[in-house]
């Protein structure tokens, strides 16, 4: 067996609470001097919160820039916050990264990347890659078991044990993303943070990478964190959905909720946007307007320079996440019944 599995749980596994991470994008001390110009900060996160239930699936989506993938590195210590916290399984994630049970903490949380094509070192061969956190956790230290142990990961993942000896230019993008699942499933994880796992893949190709991750997750109880652009597949892989914008949520919800009734002006205009298989000769709505500069946000409500209903309350005050009806969004004309 891969892992144990476990039963879905409404306890979280991941609870996230005002999560923020800024970056300095400042010129060079001198430059600036030279210049007159004033340091620059990117607020790539700005105050999320969201919790994740045992073997459930939350996507978080939005355009390009606005902090999915920041979100995703912070969740499993590529970066460390700026603000807020992160707890898995009621451990404070950043805090205990710093202590001995570090080691401990990464075997049970690990990332699919997005790009199979950059995460796969081109120098090796299949069997070390996936070796590699077996050997770097001591889990497996007999090489005839490490094989052993690789050809399972392998055909857990739709592979042939006889392609550990290959080079990854030898595989096709979907196949190179299996081989990285197979490496992220080497420590038995209960929680996979996936970064647009398919993005780089052909559609009929993202399909049977997508089925696979579900088969997993059924199988042995695991809980991800999916980060997409791409509404069509979250639709296919996900139990709750958060819509990202500038740094912030705007709204979360339940799959069936958000699909059938969205309630935040960008939610609506992200869905408005998809092709629609009946209709036919009707024009699609593409989406409105261009993305702020994330170091020079607008004032209030980060969207209302794209949103039909913004009034003076929203160009001034930045609305808060709320919970209405049993979805949890941040706009002050769904607060105020205007939509």
């Amino acid at each position: 067996m891969i892992a144990p599995v476990t039963e879905t749980s409404a306890v979280p596994l991941v609870a996230v609470h005002d999560l923020a991470r800024t970056f300095d994008v400042s010129a060079p001390w001198l430059n600036r001097v030279l210049e007159r110009k004033p340091r620059q900060l990117l607020h790539a996160v700005d105050g999320v919160s969201f919790e994740i239930a045992r073997g459930q699936t939350l996507a978080l989506v939005g355009e390009s820039g606005c902090g999915k993938s920041t979100v995703a590195r912070l969740l499993v210590g590529l970066y460390a916050p700026t603000r807020g916290q992160v707890r898995f399984d009621g451990q404070d994630v950043h805090a205990t990264l710093a202590t001995r049970q570090a080691r401990a903490l990464r075997r049970r949380m690990q990332m699919i990347f997005q790009d199979p094509y950059a995460s796969l070192n081109p120098r090796w061969r299949v069997q070390d890659i996936v070796a590699e956190p077996l050997r770097e956790h001591g889990l497996v230290r007999d090489r005839a078991a490490l094989r052993e142990r690789v050809a399972e990961l392998l055909r857990a993942v739709g592979l042939s044990p006889h392609d550990m000896t290959k080079y990854p230019h030898q595989f096709s993008g979907g196949q190179r993303q299996r081989i990285s699942i197979a490496r992220a499933l080497a420590t038995q994880p209960q929680f996979l943070v996936c970064d647009e796992p398919t993005s780089a893949l052909d559609v009929s190709v993202q399909a049977q990478v997508l089925n696979l991750m579900k088969d997993l997750q059924r199988q042995h109880g695991l809980t991800y964190l999916f980060i997409s652009h791409n509404l069509a597949v979250v639709r296919h892989v996900s139990d709750q959905v958060g819509v990202m914008y500038l740094g912030r949520l705007v709204e979360l919800a339940d799959k069936r909720t958000l699909f059938a009734q969205p309630r935040h002006p960008y939610t609506r205009m992200l869905l408005e946007a998809i092709p629609k298989l009946h209709a036919i000769g009707q024009a699609r709505t593409p989406v409105q307007g261009e993305v702020p500069n994330p170091l020079n946000p607008p004032g209030g409500c980060a969207f209302h320079p794209r949103c039909p209903h913004a009034d003076a309350r929203c160009k001034a005050e930045r609305p808060a996440l709320q919970t209405i009806g049993g979805v949890r969004v941040a706009c002050h004309a769904v607060q105020e019944g205007r939509i």
